[in-house]
């Protein structure tokens, strides 16, 4: 029997909590096969299996906390790999003419040795279940041993569960098992539903709350006019996609401005260690992305050094992966200012909260047409866009943090300047 044990994962992460089984008890596995779906901090890992052989014991449950270097599954490397029907010669094929029909079993079977098949009322009060299907039943307020399973081994599956509640309610209404501490609430007749957050949620809200304990956080906001922007984008979009075969969009040109405001203002850029500022000499910019399991930040390395496709590409590489749930933990790593758009949205105007230790955060909006003043005696409709910067008081003053804001407007406005370097 050999343990499959949680391996190092990143510096910063220790734990992790089992997602879902992707191998169940007594199924073959073969060495580099993934076993386990982790959720940590920042990024879901699939654990693989350092040998081949019948998974025999799942030593947590799905929703369970484990650390690194703990024991989460046993396989036995002695168990063969179930032979394929066409292996089987003529002479081999089982007989089964002695064989009463309800005991007939086609069902393949390795060397591990399950446990005979039983009826449920033969179980006892140890009914086999596999992790799974334990929760489910816990959550339903149901009782193992009133289970019916199709299982011939007698194992009790999600879909028994699910079969078992479905069935039931058909017949009756099912009085599930009530939490004590939840009564108060159910006794109101208001429908309530528990739902238990997920360790990156866990993690997004303390660290948000660590922030805004942490940083003296304010907020400055400024509006764009985006016409030249858009009109410039709508002039090259068609030739920028056929030399670089990416779309054109405003996260490069918004990149680009705070890249080139940056280096005017050099303590946006920084963190404070101790009592001692560190100020980066390097641009790896943040893209805020939003998916299903909550907001993540991959990183555009070298913005600086990037052009406008390079950023472009980067940024759709890094959303397609956080979407899929494909990013790696050195996609999250370092970033040193982020860019926020709430604006896909529709959000108007917010204020983002700071990545800490990082001590800007730059959120883009909306962009609405809005009449605006040319001069003292013309007014047109122009699409405009407010934005905010977020930054931490205790490095950057209130000029200092305006003017950072003001250089990233005036580029945008005049976005020639940033294909001359800004």
């Amino acid at each position: 029997m050999s343990d499959i044990l949680i391996p190092e994962l990143a510096e910063s992460i220790s734990e992790g909590t089992i997602a879902k089984w992707l191998k169940n008890v007594g199924e073959y596995v073969e060495k580099g096969d993934y076993l386990v779906e982790l959720e940590t901090d920042k990024v879901n890992i699939e654990i693989i299996s350092d040998f081949a052989g019948i998974l025999t014991e799942q030593k947590f449950a799905e929703g369970d906390t484990v650390r690194v270097g703990e024991a989460i599954a046993t396989v036995n490397e002695r168990g063969e790999s179930p032979r394929p029907a066409t292996e089987f010669k003529h002479d081999e094929l089982p007989k089964t003419e002695n064989i009463e029909p309800s005991t007939k079993n086609d069902s393949t079977h390795s060397n591990f040795d399950f446990p005979p098949a039983r009826k449920r009322e033969e179980i006892g009060q140890h009914p086999i279940a596999s992790p799974a299907a334990r929760r489910l039943a816990r959550e339903k307020g149901l009782d193992l041993k009133d289970i019916q399973t199709r299982d011939p081994l007698g194992r009790i599956r999600k879909q028994d569960i699910t079969s078992f509640q479905t069935d039931k309610n058909q017949n009756h209404q099912a009085v599930p098992k009530v939490d004590p501490k939840r009564e108060s609430a159910l006794d109101s007749e208001k429908p309530i539903i528990y739902e238990r957050m997920s360790r990156r949620r866990q993690t997004i809200a303390k660290r948000l709350v660590e922030v805004q304990q942490t940083a003296a956080m304010l907020t400055t906001f400024n509006e764009i006019d985006m016409t030249a922007v858009m009109d410039l984008r709508k002039r090259r979009k068609d030739q920028f996609f056929e030399e670089h075969d990416v779309r054109l969009g405003f996260m490069s040109f918004f990149t680009k401005a705070v890249v080139a405001s940056l280096k005017k203002f050099p303590y946006l850029n920084a963190e404070i260690q101790g009592d001692e500022l560190l100020v980066k000499k390097y641009y790896d910019i943040g893209v805020a992305v939003s998916t299903e399991e909550g907001l993540v930040v991959p990183v555009v390395r070298g913005a600086d050094r990037k052009s406008f496709a390079e950023i472009e590409m980067d940024i759709l590489q890094l959303a397609d992966k956080a979407r899929t749930n494909k990013l790696a933990l050195k996609d999250l790593q370092g970033g040193t200012f982020t860019i926020t758009n709430g604006g896909v949205f529709g959000s108007l105007l917010s204020t983002p909260i700071l990545n800490g230790p990082q001590v800007g955060i730059l959120g883009m909006h909306k962009i609405q047409l809005r009449p605006v003043a040319i001069d003292k005696e013309k007014i047109e409709n122009r699409p405009m866009m407010y934005v905010a910067l977020s930054y931490d008081h205790r490095i950057v003053d209130g000029k200092g943090a305006v003017s950072f804001l003001s250089k990233i407007k005036d580029l945008l406005e005049d976005p020639e300047n940033l294909l001359l370097g800004g």
